[in-house]
């Protein structure tokens, strides 16, 4: 049951930052927003990985599996932020949104064991979690039309990417566009997927802390230093406490995600990608953003889906 309650617990946090985070890239910018919640992380996580206690000197392999998984959360990040550049979040959410399905097929391959009943389960989940990151159709929004289009194309944070309906409106449908913008959502899913069994695989190893940190130093090193150098990085008193909630959720929950990939990276990924449900269904509750029919069988899917789980993990 491990690796469920770490699934779930990482993905509430990050459905939270999500909210968060969506909100404040629309006042800071997104790469601005991204680079506080790399900083958060840092100054918050930093202090409880240097507290963790060393079980055994690491291996240069080890230390790059780490690595590893640090790069490709920043690298993730900038092909969904590029894929959003050039098309709507309706074709990018659904496919990022399949990370945990690649993970899991990628943990299953290197020897992670699932049973047959699991693995059923798990793909449905993963049907649930694209249905439910699938945006509500709506008119194309002239250029200029809002203030918050600029944001938009530079890409909502992190999280926001697969999990938030309003917070962005793309360019017409055109077909090398919707081609650019697949290919690009695409290689953000596997870099997305490799980079979680990195880290799954690094929690085994190394303290989960660890695990968290090493990312968002990288991301400190190559966001936040460069919007640092250029002047760039500013944050407003509305935003402060939104980029604090979202570093905070976003630490916590890449910490429970390697605790829980301790016992299954795959059972782990899947779990923590229903954040995108989680999301949608916050910001129907909480801000009356539009939840969609698909979305809504698509959340149902993932409720039976977890709830069968977990009586085959029990």
């Amino acid at each position: 049951m491990t690796a469920i309650l770490g699934g779930l617990g990482a993905a509430a946090l990050w459905a939270a930052a999500t909210l968060c985070s969506s909100r404040s890239s629309r006042m800071l910018g997104s790469r601005v927003v991204l680079a506080w919640v790399m900083i958060v992380g840092v100054v918050l996580g930093l202090p409880i990985a240097l507290l963790s206690p060393v079980e055994h000197a690491y291996s240069t392999a080890n230390v790059a599996v780490l690595a590893l998984a640090g790069v490709c959360y920043v690298v993730g990040l900038q092909l969904a932020y590029a894929a959003l550049k050039v098309g709507k979040v309706s074709i990018v959410a659904p496919i990022v949104a399949t990370e945990g399905a690649i993970a899991a097929v990628i943990a299953v391959i290197l020897g992670d064991p699932v049973t047959l009943a699991a693995a059923g389960i798990l793909g449905l989940l993963v049907v649930g979690v694209v249905l439910s990151s699938m945006e509500p159709s709506r008119p194309d929004v002239p250029a200029g039309g809002f203030d918050i289009a600029a944001d938009a194309l530079e890409a909502p944070l992190d999280r926001a990417v697969v999990a938030s309906p309003a917070a962005a409106t793309g360019p017409r449908a055109d077909p090398a566009m919707t081609r650019r913008t697949a290919a690009l959502a695409v290689g953000s899913a596997l870099v997305f997927g490799v980079g979680l069994v990195a880290a799954g695989r690094s929690a085994q190893v190394f303290p989960v802390a660890w695990v968290a940190v090493a990312a968002r130093l990288i991301g400190v090193l190559v966001v936040a230093i460069p919007l640092l150098v250029q002047g760039r990085l500013t944050v407003t008193r509305a935003a402060l406490p939104l980029v604090l909630v979202s570093g905070t959720g976003e630490l916590i929950g890449s910490m429970l995600s390697a605790w829980g990939s301790r016992e299954s990276i795959a059972i782990t990924a899947v779990m923590g990608s229903q954040f995108a449900a989680i999301a949608a269904v916050a910001a129907f509750l909480l801000f009356g953003e539009r939840l969609g029919r698909t979305q809504a069988i698509g959340v149902g899917v993932i409720v039976v889906g977890i709830t069968a789980l977990a009586a085959v993990q029990g």
